[in-house]
């Protein structure tokens, strides 16, 4: 699917933002549990979730500005979600 086939508004930047770090994060997770040198390698998962800055930068230079928004909206729930996991 190309981007300019996606209809620009906040939905479906938030679909896309959550979407995107699930599917590598959810590998960098089995590897993590797998593998005992990346135990404690958790940059892996905050790698994942900066996949969503390389698409949100596509999608305002494609001047899908609402996308973009709702993919920073869920960057930040990604973030604070990481933030629980260290912490907690």
């Amino acid at each position: 699917m190309k981007a300019a086939e996606i209809k620009n508004n906040v939905w479906n930047g938030i679909l896309i933002g959550f979407i995107v770090p699930v599917v590598p994060g959810l590998v960098v997770w089995f590897l993590m549990q797998k593998i005992t040198v990346l135990k404690k390698a958790d940059l892996l998962l905050i790698a994942c979730i900066a996949l969503n800055a390389l698409l949100m930068n596509y999608f305002f230079k494609q001047n899908k500005d609402n996308i973009a928004r709702g993919i920073i909206s869920i960057t930040f729930l990604w973030a604070f979600a990481f933030f629980f996991y260290k912490v907690f």
